[in-house]
């Protein structure tokens, strides 16, 4: 049975109960009596832009020093990293590469993280490290970036016993103090977008690891240009980090995970 409101009689009724009402809205406006602030009279004095020309000269340096300042962090990394940082080729010999969680989708790795983790598949099969590190949140049951890269490894031919997974590296910070203080590496191969790779190659030397950056290449599409646009707010947080180093969110117990990898690796 069709409800009344969707008859054509119901629709009628519709249109002249809605042009009565507006009829009857005309003669009784109290509300139109009440006169609002015109905006102009809420503008604030300090969002005023300065009137003489020092002031705005002043105004213009000021905005461009905060440019500065906010550039700084960011600049600092790439410039302290920049050698460190090429290649799956360019990479030296390392023991044991780290690849950086980057999401999930449905359960698999996001396009980003698979080609990480592409990356550190290629560096095991040429020889250049022998043990990968998955480093990731799984902070929710329902959530398990970890368990995800090491199937996906997997697949691509990394036997299981290669890999080691560390369920608690919640942020690039977090995953250096844990690489090093929990599972023991010296040093490592850290792969990641060209984006983030200066930070997390800053980052894990900075906690004491002898890092070497791969840095993987894409598409510069939205998600690169958003990844970019983040790495500013998240290179001020990362600056801080390495210069109080303080400890990750979950520390824990040493793991021999890494250990016992390298050690099933000598023949």
């Amino acid at each position: 049975m069709r409800r009344a409101r969707d008859t054509p009689g119901a629709r009628a009724a519709g249109t002249q109960a809605a042009s009565e009402g507006g009829a009857n809205a005309k003669k009784h406006r109290p509300w139109r009596r009440l006169r609002l602030p015109r905006l102009s009279a809420l503008r604030l004095s300090a969002l005023r832009l300065p009137r003489s020309r020092r002031g705005r000269r002043l105004a213009v340096q000021g905005l461009m020093a905060l440019c500065v300042l906010a550039l700084l962090p960011a600049t600092w990394m790439r410039l302290g990293a920049d050698a460190r940082v090429g290649t799956t080729a360019d990479a030296p010999a390392r023991e044991v590469a780290m690849v950086f969680g980057a999401g999930l989708w449905k359960g698999r790795p996001t396009p980003y993280l698979a080609h990480r983790l592409d990356a550190a598949a290629e560096l095991y099969r040429t020889g250049k490290v022998k043990v990968v590190l998955v480093t990731g949140d799984n902070s929710r049951v329902e959530y398990d970036e970890p368990d995800a890269m090491r199937t996906y490894l997997t697949e691509r031919g990394v036997p299981d016993d290669r890999i080691v997974s560390d369920y608690a590296g919640f942020d690039s910070w977090d995953s250096c103090v844990r690489a090093k203080k929990i599972f023991g590496v010296d040093r490592a191969v850290l792969v990641s977008q060209g984006f983030h790779i200066h930070r997390a190659t800053t980052l894990c030397r900075s906690a004491g690891i002898d890092a070497y950056g791969v840095a993987v290449d894409e598409p510069r599409d939205a998600t690169w240009y958003y990844g970019g646009t983040r790495e500013l707010a998240a290179s001020g947080k990362a600056a801080l980090d390495a210069l109080f180093r303080p400890d990750p969110r979950f520390l824990g117990p040493q793991e021999a995970g890494v250990t016992e990898a390298l050690a099933s690796a000598t023949p």
